[in-house]
């Protein structure tokens, strides 16, 4: 399946800045189940290019000069060469994936439900946590924001795929299991649906296996990858820091379209 992505992200300041760096994970690498065919970031200066200790592409944006926006442009075709395949990464050990950060501590009540809800860690308990996650945390775009812990979102009942990463994520570490948030994209036939996605990515029997738990699938069918950490933060498409600018506004856009027509 051949995909052509377009994401614009832009932020926007009401003084201008005088100085910003921005962290940009928005290429994807070429593995064993997607080959980069053509990707190219479009950037107001020349990145630095390297590579994050996750293995992730990171591009440094440095601008020194006063400014009052910043546009980041990621566009490429990509194909997703087997449906089923899982990655195989070797380059770091899956155990780095163990421990909890800031954003994925559990709080009481999410440990006491890890635990009533699984008994014994696997392929199908991940599974019924998948389908549990969601039923306590329906999908509802803005009532969480990108600061919210895992505990934060789960307390209130209602997130969006980020979150409901988190939870998952916190859950299989309390459970020994290491696990890893994932960044990238997803194609649906809905023009509705959000392009830019997250999911979590759990260790069992030697190797990564997929569970986006936003739409219930443990296959990366229609995923494209981007990046992958402990959390968001790790693995988010662009992150920054600035001196001056004042209050900001974010707009951020993505499309993902398939160029082949599926079989009939």
């Amino acid at each position: 399946m051949r995909l052509s992505i377009e994401h614009l992200t832009t932020y926007r300041y009401d003084e201008l800045a005088r100085h910003s760096t921005q962290y940009v994970r928005l290429t994807p690498k070429s593995s064993a189940r997607q080959r980069v065919l053509d990707w190219q970031l479009d950037m107001p200066a020349a990145p630095l290019i390297s590579t994050d200790g996750f293995g992730n592409i990171l591009h440094v944006l440095t601008l020194d000069e006063p400014h009052r926006s910043i546009s980041i442009r990621a566009h490429g075709e990509v194909d997703v060469l087997d449906e089923d395949m899982e990655d195989e990464d070797d380059s770091l050990s899956p155990l780095v994936h163990s421990r909890f950060t800031r954003l994925t501590r559990p709080s009481a009540a999410l440990t006491e439900f890890a635990h009533q809800c699984i008994r014994q860690p696997g392929r199908a308990g991940m599974e019924k946590l998948m389908v549990e996650v969601l039923s306590h945390m329906p999908y509802t775009p803005g009532s969480t924001h990108a600061g919210s812990t895992a505990g934060e979102a789960f307390a209130l009942g209602q997130g969006v795929c980020q979150d409901h990463t988190h939870v998952f994520l916190a859950c299989a570490r309390l459970l020994g299991l290491p696990a890893r948030y994932v960044s990238g994209y997803l194609y649906s036939q809905d023009e509705g649906h959000v392009a830019s996605h997250a999911w979590a990515e759990v260790w069992l029997d030697d190797g990564w296996h997929t569970f986006d738990i936003t739409n219930q699938q443990c296959q990366p069918r229609n995923h494209l990858k981007l990046a992958v950490g402990m959390d968001y933060l790790d693995a988010c498409p662009v992150r920054g820091v600035r001196y001056g600018g004042g209050p900001e506004s974010l707009h951020a856009v993505a499309t993902v379209e398939r160029l082949d027509e599926p079989q009939q």
